[in-house]
């Protein structure tokens, strides 16, 4: 909002002779602070016309006296005298230039809820602010002595009410004076240590401390997050006062004050009290406050205690019940064992919260293996060793120190490789905690199974140090962080516990080769790392470069073919002629296979070649043979092309088969039959791409086959006969299922089986079983004597 002048100050100042053909001068820039603001004029005659009260003013009296009761900046406009034209006519009008106006209190909403977006930051904020003190004091002490004269260790102490939601963080750093309240606190994006920087830079015989946090002059009000009212009581050894600065949130002024009261003073630092608002009050928990600094200042390089409960089990003697004693008839004079009982008695203490150290800060030839598990097992929830480890510092035009881990098990319940959002690495800006909630910034998504953290120094950050942008240093760390990590990958695979590399790539396998189909620029890193099975190792993986050395020296090409098993891979029949020509063939057996081999192209200068394909070349053309077998069942050809219709694109010989009459093999262009299943199977396929990528088909016949000799001999014969065309179709559809296809009419297909069976077994058991006549055996009755008579 701008005001501009009345009309009557406008006129009167016109018409004065002294302000006579004069041109607005640039105004001086305000301070950008909603708490303390000046206003200089370039010399004595300048004047300043106030919108607020109408007249005019000497600038340097009426600065002193500005306060901010009516909540805005008062916009301004500034004149200088100039020398009068020549010439007669009339001057132009003088341009007029006004300062623009900001309300305190919603500057102040918009700094604590825009560039927050986490409540739990405040925290962050205000224990790196603490330590930043801690930092100075250690500097300047080392020019200064007496800056430690009160024996007070470094450190910083935070200790919560719960009842009444109060928060009271207390650090025994370097301290403000009255002057440095009013120039850190009353000002906005003042930064106390951004000046301090400076200063160090500026003095040549002072070297540079860049441990320091705070550099954007806006932490301290991220206390209104969650605080109604903020009271920092201080005191500097540079002064024999102790301060208090005490503001509200939503509030355009604060207040300064001599602390009077002997119960309050501290011997050096500052003290921050935290009024927490109503709905915020849950911070004021100890348990929630010592979580919120393991997760965000672990590592502080200063000792952090809390204020928690405790507790400590006690033995008490329990008075026995005389009552008891004498039904028990326990003799009076034998010395009675005294009962006791176990309780626990509860008390209040300091405890360290930050105890473990930054191992990444440490030189690593100093750190054990053991040291680097236990640090990964702490800081990640694990309870397993992890398979390897990657401690380095990047110098340079990016200075960065991190530490990364391969996981030895994949997260369990969490197979979906293709979400990037994942907890797995922490970033740290000077050691304390910024985000581990990254969405593919520092590492792509195929590698979101790694995990580590990463301290950098360099970092461009917004105010809250919360977000991450997308710059050229964040750029140049990616590529180094995916580079160490691939040589960490790396030396798994050669290590001499193969046990090791299988581990990881049963767990992890499935990320490399989506690395294949997404980064091209790593694919030369990637390839050595991929494993598949193959016809001469179907027990045990093995790599490109172990099937490059088993190459024939005249194999030109990698071949591969794609299925959903090892079973079904070895039983195709496009194997059949390099099985004999002893060439071995990779088995693609996991559904993402075949695309991450098609994204790859070639390795080592050889290229990828589909078995299941037309025009595949084993190299062992006999071109007089080919021209004698193609002459010979050319028309045979046509006349199969004919009978199938727009089933298939063409008829060809085929040069891979030696034991099967036929194959049904894919266009050069288009899906295999394993990738045709594969986007069948999707839910939300699009059909007709699915018609168009599995529209060409080449059916190839074997002519060596005793099949296709009979069906040549039908077809010079007699190319009608209907028993003939029913076995082309019954052919087709046996290489249909047989080179990995779906038959579209199953039903159909079992129909002509049925008949073809029919036809072959008709009688021929039943005519060999013909009925034979039963022989009877007549008995021989011997005569016998009756009466004498016979």
């Amino acid at each position: 909002m701008m005001h501009r002048l009345s009309r009557r100050s406008v006129s009167a100042a016109l018409r004065s002779p002294a302000t006579r053909h004069r041109v607005a001068a640039a105004a001086p820039i305000a301070s950008s602070t909603p708490f303390h603001v000046s206003a200089e004029g370039s010399d004595n005659n300048t004047r300043w016309y106030s919108a607020i009260t109408g007249g005019k003013c000497n600038t340097a009296r009426y600065s002193a006296q500005l306060n901010l009761k009516n909540d805005l900046f008062s916009g301004s406009r500034y004149e200088s005298t100039a020398t009068a034209t020549d010439s007669g006519n009339p001057p132009p009008p003088p341009a007029e230039k006004y300062e623009y106006q900001a309300e305190v209190s919603r500057l102040m909403d918009l700094i604590v809820n825009s560039l927050y977006s986490n409540k739990d930051v405040f925290l962050r904020e205000l224990i790196s602010n603490a330590s930043d003190a801690l930092d100075k004091l250690r500097y300047l002490s080392v020019t200064d002595s007496q800056l430690l004269k009160e024996a007070v260790d470094l450190d910083i102490r935070i200790q919560t009410d719960k009842d009444n939601g109060i928060i009271t963080i207390t650090d025994s750093g370097i301290g403000m004076t009255r002057q440095e309240l009013v120039d850190c606190l009353g000002t906005i994006a003042q930064s106390g240590t951004a000046k301090f920087l400076k200063a160090v830079k500026e003095s040549k015989d002072a070297g540079t401390d860049n441990n320091l946090i705070g550099q954007f002059g806006v932490g301290f009000y991220s206390a209104f997050l969650v605080s109604d009212k903020v009271v920092v009581s201080t005191k500097s050894p540079k002064s024999d006062k102790q301060y208090v600065w005490e503001g509200e949130a939503n509030a355009s002024s604060y207040t300064i004050r001599e602390e009077t009261n002997p119960e309050n003073l501290i011997p050096r630092g500052t003290r921050l009290t935290l009024y927490l608002k109503r709905d915020d009050k849950g911070f004021a928990h100890p348990e929630r406050i010592q979580k919120l600094v393991k997760n965000y200042s672990q590592f502080v390089s200063f000792p952090i205690y809390t204020w928690q409960e405790k507790g400590i089990t006690k033995e008490v003697e329990v008075d026995e019940d005389p009552v008891e004693a004498k039904e028990s008839g326990q003799d009076e004079n034998v010395e009675k064992k005294k009962k006791t009982k176990k309780i626990v008695e509860r008390y209040w203490d300091w405890e360290l919260t930050n105890e473990t150290q930054p191992i990444w800060l440490r030189n690593p030839k100093e750190v054990t293996t053991e040291e680097y598990n236990e640090f990964y097992k702490k800081t990640f929830n694990e309870y397993s060793d992890p398979l390897a480890s990657s401690h380095f510092t990047t110098e340079g035009e990016v200075e960065f120190r991190s530490v990364l881990y391969v996981p030895a098990i994949s997260p369990m319940g969490k197979d979906d490789i293709t979400n990037p959002k994942t907890k797995n690495i922490r970033l740290y800006v000077k050691r304390v905690f910024i985000s581990d909630d990254f969405d593919g910034e520092l590492f792509p998504r195929y590698l979101s199974f790694v995990k580590g953290v990463v301290d950098s120094n360099d970092l461009p950050l917004n105010v809250s140090r919360e977000i991450l942008q997308e710059s050229r240093i964040v750029r140049i760390m990616r590529k180094r962080l995916v580079r160490k990590t691939f040589d960490m990958i790396l030396g798994i695979s050669m290590s001499e516990n193969k046990g090791d590399y299988e581990t990881f790539w049963e767990n992890f396998g499935k990320h490399l080769k989506l690395g294949c189909i997404e980064d091209r620029e790593n694919h030369k890193r990637l390839a050595p790392l991929l494993r598949f099975f193959s016809s001469q190792s179907e027990d045990e993986m093995i790599s490109l470069d172990e099937y490059v050395e088993n190459m024939k020296p005249e194999q030109k090409d990698i071949y591969y073919i794609a299925s959903d098993s090892v079973s079904s891979a070895r039983n195709a029949p496009f194997l059949e002629r390099l099985i004999e020509k002893d060439l071995e063939v990779l088995y693609l057996v996991d559904p993402i296979d075949e695309v991450a081999i098609q994204s790859l192209k070639s390795y080592k200068e050889k290229n990828f070649v589909d078995i299941s394909k037309e025009d595949l070349d084993i190299g062992d053309t006999n071109e007089e043979k080919e021209k004698v077998t193609k002459e010979e069942f050319s028309q045979t050809c046509d006349w199969i092309k004919k009978r199938l219709g727009e089933k298939v694109a063409n008829v060809n010989i085929s040069n891979r088969l030696s034991s099967s009459p036929c194959v049904l093999v894919s266009g050069k262009f288009g899906w295999s039959a394993n990738m045709e299943r594969l986007m069948k199977a999707q839910t939300v396929g699009d059909s007709s791409t699915l018609e168009f990528m599995k529209g060409r088909r080449v059916f190839e016949i074997n002519p060596e086959h005793p099949i296709i000799r009979e069906l040549n001999a039908a077809f010079r014969s007699n190319p009608d006969d209907e028993d003939a065309l029913r076995a082309i179709d019954l052919l087709y559809d046996a290489a249909l299922v047989s080179s990995g296809y779906t038959p579209d009419n199953p039903a159909q297909l079992s129909g002509k089986i049925y008949e073809m069976m029919g036809m072959a077994i008709s009688g021929k058991w039943s005519a060999s079983q013909t009925p034979q006549a039963e022989t009877l055996e007549a008995e021989v009755i011997e005569p016998v004597q009756a009466g004498g008579q016979q």
